[in-house]
């Protein structure tokens, strides 16, 4: 099995120095549907929106007894906790999340009305995590022109500084590709790419959000996370939203895309459909 971290090296590698679009596209939403004009301002100057709420308290403890059974049996099988990627082909609850329309009508004003989710992963740091996440650049990692992705991360549990929760430095994600070097590697990062001279960018947010938020961060907002020193769990499910006339220099990172809203008049993005059986129902 290839651990994450060696698959986004990889990753890194073919795709770091290739030609690409990673300038900001800001959101230019005349009439939003869930945000305030305000909120848009704030998003286009610093990257990002957080403490949305999504999900009350029962529906997100449903959601997290779903992730429970789900690590259990990542863990059972061999993986680890940050493993659980590619869910929308097998995972019902995910697929829902993904294609939420409130969820939706949020992104939309960021966007726009053509939404393809690309991507999703939990990203969970067990009691005790030693790992960090290098401070980097999302798109660095991706074979796509123009950058247009919006991240969401929803908390699935209480996510804070003492459990190491991510922290981005506002307004750099309009300052186009910074320079890194590999050495979040060698730190046991999560991620191998670690941008240069961090402390010149200005100080860092912290997202603590509350089990059922969620936050939206442009590709291109330098962000990390310290480790989980705490004796609590960090969890949280990122769905990486895309607008439709994106384009990927790798087909295959287009095949466990779902057409959330809207139309993809080329055919460029797979459109998943609702996994028939779920992945903790199969023998």
């Amino acid at each position: 099995m290839v651990n994450l971290a060696q698959r986004v090296f990889d990753d890194t590698q073919t795709w770091s120095h290739t030609e690409r679009d990673l300038t900001f596209h800001p959101a230019q939403t005349a009439q939003p549907r869930r945000l305030s004009q305000e909120q848009i301002r704030f998003y286009n100057e610093n990257g990002y929106v957080k403490g949305l709420r999504i999900f009350g308290e029962a529906e997100i403890a449903e959601h997290r007894d779903y992730f429970d059974r789900l690590l259990f049996k990542q863990l059972q099988d061999g993986g680890d906790s940050y493993s659980l990627r590619r869910l929308t082909r097998f995972c019902q609850p995910v697929w829902d999340i993904v294609t939420n329309p409130i969820i939706l009508d949020y992104v939309e004003d960021l966007i726009g009305p053509n939404i393809v989710a690309w991507g999703t992963q939990y990203f969970c740091k067990l009691p005790g995590d030693g790992k960090p996440v290098s401070w980097h650049q999302d798109a660095s990692y991706w074979p796509f022109t123009p950058a247009h992705t919006v991240t969401l991360w929803l908390a699935v549990d209480d996510a804070d500084l003492e459990n190491g929760c991510m922290q981005v430095i506002p307004g750099t994600h309009t300052l186009g590709h910074l320079e890194f070097d590999m050495s979040g590697a060698d730190e046991n990062s999560v991620l191998p790419q670690k941008i240069k001279g961090i402390e010149s960018y200005g100080l860092p947010v912290p997202f603590e959000l509350k089990a059922g938020e969620i936050s939206l961060h442009a590709d291109m907002l330098v962000h990390g996370s310290d480790p989980n020193r705490s004796n609590r769990r960090r969890c949280g499910l990122t769905v990486r939203y895309v607008a439709t006339d994106v384009r990927s220099l790798d087909e295959g990172w287009t095949k466990n895309s779902v057409l959330c809203r809207g139309t993809d008049p080329d055919g460029h993005w797979t459109n998943v459909p609702r996994p028939e059986i779920d992945y903790l129902d199969m023998e």
